[in-house]
């Protein structure tokens, strides 16, 4: 292949060994959240797009094999695989908080006094989209690497192996925003399971049963009393009682 008008062979790298428990799983199910498919779903991406990459380098297609594994291919494999995550999570915390309100019987406009409305699912995503804050670096020298590849005074055998270790920085900066992402599912959870604890604890007011029950109470024994004559019925009761029952 002719890259840079210099002959080189440009090989792709195995990233399996790199993306390292993107590929073996990472053993965990962070808040009792199973992310694992969602896990196979951002390696096998990656995995592809470096197939794809060996495919137009097999077919001389330079620029369009170092496009298949550049920047944009990560970034948007990384936010689909944040957003998953973040969804698969909201989901589960409402759930876990609309059980706990319909068990002790409180009203859904109570329940977002809690805080776990549209804004805060919002928060969230961002908050576990962040995690992939040190891939950033890995893909600016990933950039770096293929404008030098491709550049007219640049290339051959350095060019290519900068652009190889960036590709694997790349995947083991992947592996550890996925890692951190994990950490933060844990930590959401937790902070919202004890706010469904919260929730569990709370008991609808008694007192205004109480004094319902109390005034109406007094009101039959006023009754009774006016109607039995022990007190003087007063001018607006004798009127109301003529009217309805004379």
């Amino acid at each position: 292949m002719n890259v840079s008008g210099t002959t080189v062979t440009l090989r792709v790298p195995e990233l399996g060994p790199s993306l390292g428990k993107l590929v073996t799983g990472t053993g965990r199910v962070p808040g009792g959240v199973d992310l694992d498919d969602l896990r196979m779903q951002l390696t096998s991406r990656i995995i592809e797009a470096a197939g794809e990459a060996r495919r137009l380098i097999d077919a001389n297609e330079a620029g369009a094999a170092l496009e298949s594994v550049g920047r944009g291919v990560w970034q948007a494999a990384w936010e689909e695989a944040a957003t998953s995550v973040a969804n698969r999570v909201v989901t589960r915390i409402d759930a876990h908080l609309a059980a706990e309100a319909r068990a002790v019987r409180m009203s859904r406009r109570r329940l977002r006094r809690f805080g776990f409305g549209e804004d805060e699912r919002g928060l969230l995503a961002k908050r576990l989209g962040t995690r992939g804050a040190p891939l950033v670096s890995a893909l600016d020298a990933l950039e770096i690497g293929a404008v030098k590849l491709m550049a007219p005074a640049g290339g051959g055998r350095i060019a290519e192996h900068d652009w190889q270790d960036a590709l694997k920085l790349a995947s083991r900066r992947l592996e550890a925003a996925w890692l951190a992402m994990e950490d933060a599912v844990e930590h959401e959870v937790s902070h919202w399971r004890n706010v469904g604890n919260e929730i569990a604890r709370w008991r609808r007011a008694h007192w205004p049963v109480v004094l319902i029950g109390v005034s109406l109470t007094a009101a039959a024994a006023w009754l009774g009393l006016v109607l039995g004559g022990y007190i003087e019925s007063p001018p607006w009761f004798t009127s109301l009682w003529q009217t309805v029952f004379e």
